[in-house]
């Protein structure tokens, strides 16, 4: 199943290409046929597992699935691909989110269409490939996978400045991902040296002994390629400018996936492999998280262009899942997962109502909207929603989300969290003055546009009431994430003590909650 989940969107992209040559339309109906399998596939078995409330650590093991085919056994690499239900969560968001991709660009793309679902589909085939890749090698493998076909997506198909956005885009996540490279290259090593067995499979390499230097350094390396993603304040700068030279698709994906594979690696990789490491960096990823968070919100304010006032609230919102991921404790965990589904549906569908927005206005400047509720009512309407959704609005699930995330950080640091719920207010104000600009005030242009169409207003529906749904009954989400966050906590307890006791250290017990401990 771990193995199909892969070739859905590989083979789908190959075929849409193919029919490209003789029709507009296979390519979309292909890419929406195989995504919709995808999906089918993800929810069929996530309703028909096992109660997760029932499901104890340990037994039978971490995964729900698990797969391993010797590749190059003789450096130690193997098709390793397994699922939990992080993973889980994360697939189901990546099929989703690309269904509305392809829905968002049906009549916006109209050149190399073929290509263009080629890419959409192998940049999905790589992230889904990320999500459940459990040997390093074939992580990395996947992750500069997602690389190509995204810098073909906004360089072929963005906008005025779009080979700058791509370029500086692969830039950043070009070196970013070497120093990944290096990283995974130096914990294979020492892994060798101190096992006499080289290899690069994850439950492993968990509790390799390394020195305290070395080991900071090897988790820097990785921290340097998943902040990149997320994005984190300093490392954010290609953001705006690919988010606003991107087609619509482009921005769907790069915010409601790409931004997330930056946040699980963090979770997954990090604290597990280098808990020691973490928890001594934790208090410096805590704050740059924090500064995030009220960077990203201040300079959404100050923004014209929608689109990049759009990309700089992931900026922030994304900031609360670094804030979360080393505050390191459940609730602060299942809050960071919350807020990587949630933003991906909040800030999806935003970036959709702006290219929505774009083909009927043909501008992104706000200073050239406004009055436009008058004439399109179902669109303001909608921006209202998902303009609440990224404030936070209860009931929905931001809401849930960020909540947790400053309780489970209350207990590692106050003054931080403190901080933190300053973005909120931030929040309402870029949120706000959305609305105001685009759908109030005059209309001094005489804007008369079309209002949402049937398939627009169905790919909204349908994210609206997701929002909706893990705002008011989040339990089926937390249930499916709660073993796979506690088992992840619990190995990276595992992986400390047996890294200490093979260098000969006594492991110290972690402060409990409420007395500033970290992982």
């Amino acid at each position: 199943m771990l193995v199909l989940l892969i070739l859905i969107p590989i083979v789908g992209g190959i075929l849409a290409w193919a029919a490209g040559r003789n029709s507009l339309a296979a390519p979309r109906w292909i890419s929406l046929m195989a995504l919709a399998l995808e999906m089918a596939i993800l929810v069929i078995y996530w309703l028909c597992m096992p109660d997760s409330a029932d499901r104890e650590i340990g037994v039978p093991g971490p995964w729900l699935l698990e797969t391993q085919i010797p590749w190059i056994p003789q450096l130690g690499i193997s098709i390793h691909l397994a699922m939990d239900g992080l993973s889980l969560l994360m697939l189901l968001l990546t099929a989703f989110i690309g269904i509305t991709a392809v829905a968002a660009s049906w009549t916006e793309i109209e050149e190399r269409v073929g290509f263009f679902h080629f890419n959409l589909m192998w940049v999905i085939g790589g992230i889904v490939g990320v999500f459940v890749a459990m040997d390093l090698f074939l992580f990395y493998f996947f992750w500069e996978m997602m690389l190509i076909p995204m810098y073909f997506l906004i360089a072929v198909w963005g906008h005025e400045n779009r080979v700058y956005a791509a370029v500086k885009f692969f830039l950043f996540t070009q070196i970013s991902g070497l120093l990944m490279l290096m990283a995974i290259l130096m914990l294979y090593f020492q892994h060798g040296k101190a096992t006499g067995t080289y290899t690069f499979d994850y439950m492993e390499l968990l509790g390799t002994s390394m020195p305290p230097t070395t080991a900071m350094l090897v988790m820097l390396g990785f921290f340097a390629a998943f902040a990149v993603k997320l994005p984190m304040f300093l490392l954010h700068n290609w953001l705006p400018d690919a988010h606003t030279e991107a087609p619509t698709a482009g921005s769907v994906i790069l915010a409601g996936l790409l931004l997330k594979t930056g946040a699980y690696g963090l979770i997954r990789f990090v604290v597990p492999l280098f808990p020691e490491a973490a928890h001594q960096f934790a208090p410096i990823a805590m704050t740059l998280g924090v500064i995030g968070i009220l960077y990203g919100a201040v300079l959404a304010f100050a923004q014209t262009d929608l689109k990049r006032l759009v990309a700089y609230t992931s900026v922030s919102h994304m900031g609360f899942v670094l804030l979360g991921v080393f505050a390191w404790n459940t609730l602060a965990l299942q809050g960071a997962v919350m807020q990587m589904i949630c933003h991906g549906l909040a800030t999806g569908a935003l970036f959709i109502l702006v290219g929505i927005l774009k083909e009927r206005v043909h501008t992104r400047d706000m200073r050239e909207m406004g009055g436009l509720w008058a004439t399109a009512p179902r669109m303001g309407a909608v921006a209202l929603f998902f303009a609440a959704a990224s404030l936070g609005l209860p009931g929905l699930g931001n809401f849930v989300a960020e909540l947790l995330i400053l309780i489970g950080s209350y207990k590692a640091s106050i003054v931080l969290t403190a901080l933190a719920s300053l973005g909120l207010v931030l929040a309402s104000i870029y949120s706000l003055w959305i609305m105001y600009r685009v759908f109030h005030g005059e209309n001094d242009k005489g804007w008369r546009i079309a209002d949402l169409t049937r398939r627009e207003m169905a790919v909204m529906a349908v994210m609206m009431a997701g929002l909706v749904w893990l705002g008011v009954y989040p339990q089926p989400v937390i249930n499916t994430a709660k073993p796979a966050l506690a088992q992840l906590q619990q190995t990276a307890k595992k992986s400390a003590e047996k890294s200490a006791a093979t260098a000969g250290i006594q492991w110290a017990t972690p402060k409990a909650p409420g007395q500033g401990g970290h992982p």
